[in-house]
């Protein structure tokens, strides 16, 4: 099938690779020309044959609000819209309310992968009506990773984000987790090689999983994590986590306090806050503040 995909950024560039190596034709749009297949919207929108599907990978807020308005002023009904990026799930309504003023249908998209989507793929959990999910569908199956895991039409629209949502939520408790098991075995003089200890919990343990073996990853190129200040970011989605928690009155004490402990990082040096960037440098190319 043919996709037209917008923001070819660290994920966006991966899945127009990713989606084509299973011999679909993705024309791509990125404001940087040196990535671009088109140098516009409307070119991207003509190259298309109807229905179309257009992927936004750009940043969540006014960055997506703006793409969608201006193809809701260039598709035509019956052309379908995904918004791949992190976008909060309240949001997903009044695109798709917007774009079915036109005709035009709506699915979003929780992505996760990061950097190693290309080699390993995506997983995607999707919200919409089931017509639009099925236009879309040859590429979600491009996308996901092998097997019959790693892909979820998660409900109706707004599912997806709000899964996704959930489950960096749960991704910043694990973190955490690591981290202040790494700051404690760092902190004794019992321990003489904290890095193999984390890499002897790779096999046989009930924690062994990914995010340790990118612990492990990062140990490796800096045993210590000297060079790395313990700053940590957020991307929002923890905070979002939250405050769903509070409106629906659902206890997450350990999600919560992972995205607290990342506030205070920004107050001193964090040690644990030197694994949760080395992690999040691991899995998602996320930038870190060298010291």
């Amino acid at each position: 099938m043919e996709l037209g995909l917008v923001g070819l950024g660290k994920m966006g560039g991966n899945m127009r690779e990713r989606i084509r190596r299973a011999g679909h034709t993705v024309i791509g749009y990125d404001r940087n020309p040196d990535l671009a297949d088109v140098h516009s919207l409307e070119e991207l929108v003509g190259k298309l044959e109807g229905p179309r599907v257009v992927w936004v990978m750009v940043p969540a807020g006014a960055p997506t609000q703006s793409t969608i308005d201006d193809l809701a002023e260039l598709l035509e009904p019956g052309d379908v819209v995904v918004d791949g990026g992190n976008s909060r799930w309240t949001d997903d309504e009044k695109h798709a309310e917007e774009l079915a003023a036109k005709g035009i249908g709506f699915v979003d998209c929780g992505v996760s992968g990061g950097v190693w989507g290309l080699q390993n793929g995506y997983a995607l959990m999707y919200g919409g009506d089931a017509e639009n999910v099925a236009k879309v569908q040859p590429v979600f199956d491009a996308l996901k990773p092998e097997g019959a895991s790693g892909a979820v039409h998660a409900g109706k629209v707004g599912a997806g984000h709000f899964a996704k949502m959930v489950h960096n939520g749960i991704e910043y408790a694990m973190m955490q987790a690591y981290a202040e098991g790494w700051e404690l075995l760092e902190k004794v003089d019992s321990v003489t090689d904290v890095r193999e200890v984390f890499r002897s919990w790779q096999e046989g343990t009930v924690i062994r999983s990914w995010l340790l073996d990118l612990a492990v990853n990062a140990l490796d190129e800096d045993e210590h994590l000297e060079k790395l200040r313990g700053y940590a970011q957020d991307s929002g989605e923890g905070r979002w986590t939250v405050e769903a928690a509070i409106d629906h009155a659902v206890p997450l004490p350990a999600i919560t306090a992972s995205l607290f402990a990342r506030f205070a990082s920004r107050q001193d040096d964090s040690p644990q806050m030197k694994m949760i960037a080395a992690l999040r440098n691991q899995f998602g190319g996320h930038a870190v503040e060298k010291k």
